[in-house]
């Protein structure tokens, strides 16, 4: 005799959750109770949770053999979300729940020895699955990090005994409710030429590097960048919300719209920056995709850390690479970089001497490294301000604020839009087709390539040279770059300090 149930679950491999199909055999034989297919040590551990769920809810458990299978047994399953589907599929086998009702459905969750279901990581991840799937996700009644946004039917379980009578419900989703985006920029006294770089760098979704003393308001320029960035589009919305979904975080604050920023201490460890362990789970850089990564004191981060920025940087995507496979995650963000000229942090300042030797800060500016430094689109001095400056009208907000530089980014994203569609201009970032986009005059060009002659831009450097400018043109609505233009965005490229 055997009894046979099969259902659909999904396990998440980076961030996606790839559909799993749990396979139950009951048949005759010595008691036992065995799951196949690549499982990890927590579905493993599923067999003692699912044995006293069963019991605790007034089900009987099978004294036969019972088999559970795992398919495909290709890919490697993890995480403790198995615990349900397989309770169920064995309730359903055994004829002790409708196994029909439950057909089409996708099944994930945690279960308490009392039987009870509690919520795991990436709600949203397996929503979407179910969405391709072309069927209805059942979770616990606890998952705080769903949305009803990916249009599939999501119900929840507060506890396994509600199979029994199929009392399933809606799962509730709060509205998700726009949050403050950081610092106005008008609440930093001065520094029009930075804040004209931070709104140029969030028009074009540039990373830009700020350079200069201590208290000279590196840090408080990049925390008021949000304020200024547009809100995501549905499309942007749901990646980001995926990723933290999957991480374990917070998805209000994304699903209503705000770009994500997460600030990266200078002891993250490589795996903590690029994402990695068993199974692989993203890190800071994709939790800030569609958003912005700041790393304060750049040269702080070990070589290691900031080289594995490259790949990101260039791709929009980080690769991780194991024995059994690779996963490929998300990584389209802006960087916002800060640091010090000097490790004492005075070097080049007009008006505080420095006391570092001169190999000193040569080690210390080198430990950012040329490639690195290369793919950053911007390198921005940025000088403290004025006593005077700063105390006086304390109480009024400075006329460089984040609504105007808003204005402004919001412009250029139109305009750029409609340059798209209008004069066919695609995406490429190499040189030729930059150019093209540029329609610069032959008297610009001539510029372009003496400038880049004297300072020993590289092809890299004249392409990023080439978007800055170009994104100032968008910003002033100019179908041409300009020489101004141009001069702007070489002088955010070529740093006057240290």
């Amino acid at each position: 005799m055997q009894l046979r149930c099969s259902l659909r679950s999904a396990t998440v491999v980076g961030v996606r959750a790839i559909p799993v199909s749990v396979e139950v055999v009951v048949s005759n034989g010595l008691p036992g109770f065995s799951i196949v297919g690549m499982p990890d040590a927590a579905v493993r551990e599923s067999q003692e949770r699912v044995r006293a769920a069963i019991k605790a809810c007034g089900f009987t458990m099978p004294g036969d053999k019972v088999v559970v299978n795992l398919a495909p047994s290709s890919i490697r399953k993890a995480g403790s979300g198995f615990d349900l589907p397989i309770a169920a599929a064995i309730l359903a086998a055994t004829g002790q729940i409708d196994a029909a009702a439950l057909g089409e459905c996708l099944l994930v969750g945690e279960l308490g020895l009392d039987g009870s279901v509690r919520p795991v990581h990436g709600t949203l991840a397996f929503a979407a699955c179910a969405r391709e799937l072309g069927c209805g996700l059942i979770v616990s009644a606890g998952a705080h990090d769903g949305s009803s946004l990916f249009g599939c039917k999501q119900l929840c379980v507060a506890s396994l005994s509600s199979l029994r009578s199929m009392d399933l419900r809606s799962l509730d989703f709060a509205p998700p409710v726009a949050v403050r985006m950081g610092p106005d920029f008008g609440e930093i006294r001065g520094q029009a030429a930075a804040k004209r770089a931070m709104q140029v760098a969030a028009a074009g979704g540039h990373g830009i590097l700020l350079m200069g003393p201590p208290g000279s308001g590196k840090t408080m320029l990049a925390r008021a960048l949000p304020s200024i960035l547009p809100p995501l589009s549905d499309e942007e919305r749901l990646e980001a919300a995926v990723v933290h979904s999957v991480a374990g975080g917070p998805v209000d604050d994304i699903l209503s719209g705000v770009r994500p920023f997460r600030r990266v201490h200078h002891s993250a460890t490589v795996a903590g920056l690029v994402g990695g362990g068993t199974p692989v789970r993203p890190g800071e850089i994709s939790l800030a995709h569609a958003g912005v990564l700041f790393l304060d004191e750049l040269p702080e981060f070990s070589s290691r850390s900031l080289q594995a920025l490259r790949q990101p940087m260039e791709m929009g995507r980080i690769v991780v690479t194991r024995a059994d496979g690779s996963v490929t995650l998300p990584a389209k963000f802006s960087l916002v970089a800060a640091a010090n000229p000097c490790p004492c942090g005075y070097f080049g300042d007009p008006q505080k001497q420095c006391t570092c030797p001169a190999w000193k800060i040569e080690n210390y500016q080198g430990r950012i490294g040329g490639p690195l430094l290369d793919r950053i689109d911007m390198h921005v001095d940025v000088w403290r301000c004025d006593p005077g400056e700063i105390l006086s009208g304390s109480d009024e907000i400075d006329p460089i604020c984040s609504a105007m530089l808003l204005e402004g980014v919001m412009r250029a994203r139109e305009f750029s839009s409609w340059r798209r569609a209008a004069l066919g201009d695609g995406d490429e970032s190499d040189v030729g087709a930059l150019l093209a986009r540029c329609r610069m005059a032959s008297r610009t060009k001539d510029m372009l390539e003496t400038v880049s002659r004297a300072q020993l831009l590289s092809g890299r450097g004249i392409s990023r040279a080439l978007s800055v400018a170009r994104t100032i043109a968008d910003i002033a609505e100019s179908k041409t770059v300009l020489e101004e233009h141009l001069m702007e965005a070489l002088s955010f490229r070529l740093r006057k300090g240290a």
